[in-house]
């Protein structure tokens, strides 16, 4: 280990607004130790620091397919990103958590002050490796630092930057995770000079952070702001300006803390759960993705999270998917901001109709397009006329439209009606509307959606694990007790004698269920598991001309 004592007068925090009712501290010895990076699923070992040369290499473990371009390096020795939101930003129902060692170098503010802790009075801070849960968890918040509820995003992403920048460049990129989400809070809570401590918990974190880098010599700027959240807001028609206004707070203040160029961007993933009645949109869903057709490059709609695992109160995540919705994060952070891709998510670009076919096109960011058959498809209870859909919804002034097929071409889908339309406003909607009142995350009701492109994604969650297995049978059991405890329903799953697609349809401890059987011999084999991070449709609504 490596610890560099350090003391930094209360100034050098910098005249920034703190918690409320806080003062300055003094700070603690930072502590930039982790394991090493290590060959595996995730990505393979590389030089260290970040002015380490980039150059491209073929996609492997931890790519995304296909060639892929220059990676550059962060601009910074240590990168900040910070999450903020409600419930699932923060890990509600994530436990026990998965991430439970660092293996990379990234990093978390610590602080070995007697409590209260975190409040700028006496604080003993320092860095240390970023595992999970970020901070002791004290029920969940809501406010900073008793927030924390278990696994969160921050962990997936900040190491999937690491595995894809080592796989890929050949250099290791060191983050520093900030969480700042606030369960069940609207955006009137977390944004600036809001009710809560989330904005203001980003600059007292960014204030430490920056003074333990340069006592370490090392230069500190953020990289992105990630925000799942949108859930209390579901029915603001104002919640894509508020969104808009706390980027460009975010970007002003923290750029003024650390003097960097340049500006950080918002990844966004949509809330799909809320409002809890049958029939009706989420604006705030609608917001979260025009945002990153309208402003691009400020925000990057990672996309939809209908196709994820969700917890019992279908609401909330299990850890090995927040993990998972990490990983995509990191994804895209990668493509889009180091290797400098024109990134979208897969979503719609145009709508046209002849006759009773209506057709959509696709920006598909790893072709081809493909259903996902081992999900169930939505509107099969309430809203029959849609069962066909694979989650596309057609109405118009006369109500639901009956869809009797649909089809993909190329980048395209075809959607045929029962007939012609003969209404006003005809609405061509995607994955919007549930089937029932109620949570309906991850469950047949829900808003979901079936369209899904190729990505050949591999996040650093990847791994193979010895399981028996037996001729015909979709079950598998760990060989070890305790062995599959951090995989999750809806990862993909393969071996020598699995088809391709297979993907875990069910959980119970150390047996699960596949999609598909297995049909060489039985025994003690490796299976290699890794979450699904193929990209999902966007839940989307647009006017059918």
């Amino acid at each position: 280990m490596i610890r560099s004592a350090i003391a930094l007068s209360a100034a050098s925090l910098l005249s920034l607004p703190l918690l409320a009712g806080c003062g300055t501290g003094t700070l603690g010895g930072a502590d930039t130790t982790s394991a090493s990076a290590t060959t595996g699923a995730g990505g393979g070992t590389g030089g260290n620091g970040a002015g380490s040369s980039a150059s491209a290499t073929s996609s492997g473990a931890g790519g995304h397919g296909g060639s892929a371009p220059t990676i550059l390096p962060s601009p910074f020795d240590w990168t900040g990103i910070v999450s903020t939101g409600q419930s699932l930003s923060v890990g509600a129902t994530g436990t026990p958590v998965v991430s439970v060692t660092q293996p990379y170098k990234n990093l978390m503010l610590s602080d070995a002050s007697p409590d209260p802790k975190y409040d700028g009075q006496g604080d003993m801070l320092s860095l240390v490796p970023l595992t999970a849960p970020i901070r002791p968890p004290a029920g969940g918040g809501p406010g900073y630092p008793s927030n924390i509820a278990g696994e969160t995003p921050s962990e997936g992403t900040s190491n999937q930057i690491s595995a894809l920048t080592l796989a890929r460049g050949g250099f290791d990129t060191v983050s520093v995770a900030s969480n700042v989400g606030e369960s069940g809070q609207s955006i009137s809570v977390i944004k600036k000079n809001g009710t809560g401590k989330a904005y203001a918990a980003t600059l007292y974190e960014g204030a430490a952070i920056k003074a333990l880098a340069a006592a370490q010599g090392k230069s500190f700027g953020y990289g992105a702001i990630l925000l799942t959240h949108g859930e209390t807001d579901a029915n603001d028609a104002n919640y894509a300006a508020e969104i808009t206004q706390l980027q460009a707070d975010y970007t002003a203040d923290l750029k003024a803390l650390t003097g960097q160029q340049q500006d950080i961007p918002m990844l966004i993933s949509q809330q799909g759960t809320f409002p809890l009645d049958a029939g009706s949109f989420a604006q705030s869903t609608l917001a979260e993705w025009q945002l990153g057709v309208t402003l691009p490059g400020k925000f990057l709609c990672v996309g939809p999270k209908y196709q994820y695992e969700y917890s019992g109160d279908n609401v909330h995540l299990p850890a090995p998917q927040y993990r998972r919705l990490g990983e995509k994060y990191g994804e895209v952070y990668v493509r889009a901001i180091l290797m400098k891709e024109p990134w979208a998510p897969l979503q719609p670009t145009s709508v046209s109709r002849s006759g009773a076919v209506i057709t959509v096109d696709f920006h598909v960011p790893d072709p081809p397009l493909a259903w996902e058959d081992t999900m169930s498809p939505p509107h099969q209870e309430i809203t029959k006329q849609w069962a066909a859909g694979k989650g596309f919804e057609v109405a118009d002034s006369t109500g639901a439209l009956t869809i009797t097929s649909v089809a993909i071409t190329g980048t395209s889908v075809a959607i045929t009606l029962a007939a012609p339309p003969t209404g006003q406003n005809l609405t061509l909607s995607y994955a919007l509307i549930q089937d029932k009142a109620g949570y309906s995350g991850g469950t047949d009701n829900g808003r979901r959606g079936q369209l899904r492109d190729s990505d050949a994604f591999l996040g650093y969650d990847a791994e193979a694990i010895a399981c028996n297995v037996q001729m015909g049978s979709t079950s598998v059991i760990a060989a070890t007790p305790g062995g599959l405890a951090a995989r999750s329903r809806t990862d993909v799953v393969t071996g020598s004698s699995l088809a391709k697609g297979a993907v875990v349809m069910a959980d119970a401890g150390d047996t699960l269920t596949l999609s598909q059987p297995w049909t060489g011999p039985s025994g003690v084999v490796m299976l290699g598991f890794h979450a699904d991070q193929r990209n999902y449709a966007v839940q989307f609504s647009l006017p059918v001309p």
